[in-house]
């Protein structure tokens, strides 16, 4: 392990040598501006993409690809309640 006394002295060196570079001398560039700008594209067709692919899914739904979200429903069946099996659920009148 390093001693402190060593990491202290390692930090001062470090301050003397390296040189705080002035105002003008820090700028972002033309690579930044450019890798901006392709981000915005990105997004921009990122959106697009996603509009045209939630019509084609919305074209879809409207035609009946993708079916109902509603439960099915079931119709009257023709047989007489007096024919169906008695419910096992509900209180028993029998004594």
């Amino acid at each position: 392990m390093a001693s402190p006394l060593f990491s202290e002295l390692v930090l001062l060196a470090v301050r003397l040598v390296d040189e705080v570079p002035k105002d003008k001398d820090v700028k972002a560039g033309w690579g930044a501006f450019t890798l901006f700008l392709l981000l915005i594209a990105a997004v921009v067709f990122l959106g697009f993409s996603l509009t045209k692919q939630l019509r084609k899914a919305q074209a879809a739904e409207d035609a009946g690809v993708y079916g109902s979200d509603e439960p099915a429903t079931s119709e009257p069946s023709d047989t007489e309640p007096s024919d169906a099996a008695p419910s096992t659920n509900g209180p028993s009148n029998s004594e």
